[in-house]
């Protein structure tokens, strides 16, 4: 028996040899081999068989282990550098030291460092992690099932236990490992699983037979979790669940091995950059003090030191929490990021791209007519029925008009015609024929064939319509007029499809695509889906922003053109699928460029036109919720999807909307911005902030007859300006930043530490002389004092540079930091001034400095201020860049 209980085990392995006997039962006696029944499982057999097996969830979608992440924290090349400083300085302060002598202040100071580091960096992980798992428990995959004593219905898909019935339909994610018994014009894409981008048809019995040879994902009545419904319908037993199913297998060789964005790959340069610093100037730093002072021990600890202070040891923290509090900012404004490095993407978007329903109409679709062929009568109940019975039978995924259409006959107490008829066969949705059909019989045997969809491919099928008020046959000049009552109703932004049927049929069942032929084209229904009031101004406000919005969608051209100038859309330059394709590569290039309104397009073609607009330098966001939109959710730089979309489209998505509204997508971006300034500037702090401070080392290393500040005052004072950069998460950036889309761009970074790096070192140097001619510190009994003033200077100095570089404008006057940044700055900076002042300060080898320092250390600091900004224009101004 198929359902044998064995004891659990934390390893999974896929049973081949399971699948194929899954596949090679026959439809007799297959609900006897996987111990269930046609009406399901009953709910005590299910609770046993959830103990059993548990969730139907895959390995890497389980929670994170506290502790392997909290290990984690630990490995990133900054911890690294610190990790083995620390233990050279175990063995230069303690190893080797002579007894009474051993000095741990290194050694305690660096491990609070790299322990400070890592702390925070977990903790801000973690929260994020429990942030995106409530978040993401909001938007749940579920999927239909029957089970005994209840009616069919529909629940998660984590509480799915083998041997359950479910059933699937165009648009369904495969909920689990299913063996197929019923199917209709079952197509299923298993591109997540192969590669391979053409749907697979699916059907209850294998083909040929050759159950034991081949590929499992090569067998017909089998469905892999994991993989999507393209069209048609089907009902399946689920055989394996979890880490049982094929996904579950594969999972941990799937998961984790996401594309590097640009922005990961710019944090990867400028941590190597830095990095590559410190192995250029440590070596300096060393030969020159050993060189100059002779004593190589004392010049390696002092190289050690610096090394320290330039590492910034911070920015995996500072990267993780910015990013982390831009995912619950953003869920506040019911936006969920299903990727936390998603959000760079959401601030460098510049084009969005959407299909218009629901985000630039009401989604509310109402059945406003249902007219004869001819456009005699706006109420024909005849053909409401027709519609009724084709929405009503069919067993696919009920659009909106399908609902309207349900929901028209009900407000018209017009159920009871069902009644008299019965479902005989059906032929499934798909969006090539964009149309369906079901075959229904009334209670005197009269069979009729009743299809539905677009109005051109419905023209195509008809051989007759029904004008005048009889059948006749469908001329060129009759397919003429039905075109023009189409377009009268599309030019008034209502939607239209057609209605045809065929009568008596000899066919008793199986019927097939090839059935909708020479039929009888016999109404229109016309549904209006009006524009959102907030549409118009969110386009505008998008705009305003940087945001180009395009229109791209299977409708019909005249709708989509109406509804596009309703909102305030450019159709002056309005493209069909059918132009796309009849183009060139270069006049589609041009097309997509200048072109904001396309219409009548193909899955495919949605896609195409993602990449043409990306080949041209852009970051294309695509907003949809369709089995249609799920390509191009994949190829867009930023997948935005909905909390009702479909299971595919969700599933694709980076970023999930709970309300389609545009106006909740603009604070998404302005969001995702925000957080992607707030990194840009830590980076661009600490990448010039060390610069400089290269620089001021090496100066004082060959000038010097002493060290200008001990090894622990390095280590202090870094360890100071590292506490003052934990607010810039909670910073705020300019409006101005914020209009306009931000990409980021590695190669301003080099260009900026080269311009700004300096500053820091032209003031250091201004100390060194004031230090060396105005306080006589020319010798080594005056080193102490001269050390204390440097220390003093350089932990200010950087801690300003913090308000100088947060801002294109002038700090503190025409721009505020946060009141958590301005709080912390300038807390520490009284804990610098007053450390050489305290036991502490004297212990460490620092001394009160006399009061006129403070005078010359005001007028620094000022003048140092006052400089950056001046290089701070005219840098904007020679390459139009800061942040």
């Amino acid at each position: 028996m198929m359902w044998k209980k064995k004891k659990r085990t934390s390893q999974f392995a896929f049973n081949a040899e399971k699948v194929f006997l899954a596949a090679a039962q026959p439809l007799e006696s297959v609900f006897s081999y996987f111990q269930t029944t046609r009406s399901g499982l009953d709910l005590q057999e299910v609770e046993s068989r959830q103990s059993l097996y548990g969730k139907n969830e895959v390995e890497h979608e389980k929670k994170k282990n506290p502790i392997s992440s909290f290990v984690k924290a630990f490995i990133n090349p900054f911890i690294g550098v610190l990790t083995a400083l620390v233990v050279i300085s175990f063995v230069l302060d303690v190893l080797l030291a002579e007894p009474g002598e051993q000095d741990w202040t290194a050694i305690v100071i660096i491990s609070s460092m790299v322990i400070f580091s890592a702390i925070l960096r977990f903790r801000q992980e973690w929260k994020a992690n429990m942030s995106s798992e409530a978040l993401l428990k909001m938007v749940t995959n579920t999927c239909y099932v029957k089970r005994v004593g209840c009616h069919d219905e529909e629940i998660s898909i984590a509480e799915l236990v083998p041997g359950d019935i479910v059933m699937i339909a165009a648009g369904d994610m495969i909920p689990a490992d299913i063996r197929i018994i019923e199917a209709k014009d079952l197509f299923v894409s298993q591109s997540s699983l192969t590669g391979e981008s053409d749907p697979i048809e699916k059907c209850p019995e294998q083909k040929d037979h050759k159950y034991s040879k081949g590929s499992v994902v090569e067998l017909d009545n089998i469905c892999y979790m994991g993989s999507n419904v393209v069209s048609g319908s089907a009902t399946g037993i689920v055989f394996a669940t979890g880490n049982h199913t094929y996904l579950g297998t594969i999972a941990k060789s799937i998961a984790g091995h996401r594309a590097a964005t640009a922005f990961d790959k710019g944090i990867s340069k400028v941590s190597f950059l830095l990095i590559r610093f410190m192995l250029v100037m440590i070596p300096f730093v060393f030969l020159v003090n050993g060189l100059t002072k002779g004593d190589w021990l004392e010049a390696f600890i002092f190289a050690v030191s610096v090394a320290v202070g330039l590492t910034p040891e911070m920015l995996p923290m500072i990267v993780t929490a910015n990013l982390s509090k831009g995912a619950v900012a953003m869920s506040k404004k019911k936006t969920i990021v299903k990727d936390l490095n998603a959000i760079q993407n959401f601030g460098a978007m510049n084009i969005l791209c959407t299909d218009k329903t629901g985000t630039l109409t009401c989604d509310q679709i109402v059945l406003e007519k249902y007219i004869n062929a001819d456009g005699s009568s706006d109420n024909d109940k005849r053909i409401l029925r027709h519609a009724y019975f084709n929405s009503f039978f069919q067993t696919g995924l009920k659009n909106l008009m399908d609902k309207a259409i349900l929901s028209h006959v009900k407000e018209l107490s017009l159920e009871h015609l069902k009644d008299n008829y019965r479902k005989v066969d059906e032929i499934p949705f798909d969006f090539t024929r964009r149309r369906m059909s079901v075959v229904v019989e009334d209670n005197q045997g009269k069979r009729q064939i009743i299809t539905k969809g677009a109005v051109e491919e419905m023209l195509e099928i008809c051989s007759h319509a029904e004008f005048d008020g009889k059948v006749q046959a469908f001329t060129p000049s009759l397919k003429s007029k039905a075109k023009e009552i189409s377009e009268q109703m599309n030019k008034q932004g209502m939607r239209v499809i057609a209605v045809a049927h065929k009568s008596y049929l000899d066919k008793d069942c199986c019927f097939e695509v090839k059935d909708e032929s020479d039929m009888v084209l016999i109404g229109y229904l016309a549904f209006l889906d009006p524009p959102k009031q907030s549409a118009a101004s969110a386009i505008k406000q998008l705009h305003e922003h940087g945001i180009e919005v395009k229109i791209l969608s299977g409708d019909n051209d005249a709708v989509v053109r109406t509804i596009a100038r309703q909102v305030g859309i450019d159709t002056r330059h309005a493209v069909t699928g059918m132009e796309l394709a009849a183009m060139s590569e270069e006049e589609q290039q041009k097309a997509v460029r200048e072109s904001n309104v396309f219409s009548k397009l193909t899955p495919i073609q949605k896609t195409q036109i993602i990449t043409l607009l990306q080949e041209q330098q852009n970051t294309v966001g695509f907003l949809g919720d369709g089995i249609n939109d799920a390509a191009a959710l994949r190829q867009s730089d930023i997948g935005i999807s909905v909390d009702s979309a479909v299971d595919i489209a969700k599933e694709s998505a980076d970023i999930i909307l709970l309300e389609k509204d545009l106006m909740v997508l603009e604070d998404g971006v302005l969001e995702g911005r925000k957080t992607f300034g707030n990194i840009t500037k830590y980076i661009k702090m600490t990448a010039s902030s060390n610069f400089g401070n290269m620089f001021s080392v090496m100066a004082a290393s060959a000038f010097l007859p002493f060290l200008p500040m001990l090894p622990i005052h390095l280590l202090i004072q870094n360890l100071l300006y590292d506490v003052s950069q934990t607010t810039i998460p909670f910073d705020r950036m300019d409006a101005e930043y914020l209009r306009k889309p931000r990409k980021w761009d590695a190669s301003d970074l080099s260009r900026f530490m080269i311009f700004v790096g300096p500053i820091s070192s032209i003031f250091d140097i201004v100390t060194y002389l004031v230090m060396w001619y105005v306080f006589s510190c020319n010798s080594l009994e005056h080193q102490t004092l001269f050390q204390s003033g440097w220390f003093i200077e350089g932990l200010l100095s950087q801690t300003l540079i913090v308000h100088m570089i947060r801002t294109r404008k002038i700090p503190f006057i025409q721009s505020c930091a946060s009141w958590q940044v301005t709080g912390l700055t300038f807390l520490i900076m009284a804990i610098g001034i007053l450390i050489p002042f305290t036991p502490f300060g004297t212990s460490i080898g620092l001394q009160p400095l006399p009061l006129e320092y403070f005078p010359w250390l005001a007028g620094i600091l000022l003048s140092y201020c006052v400089l950056t900004q001046l290089v701070k224009n005219w840098y904007i101004k020679r390459f139009v860049k800061w942040l």
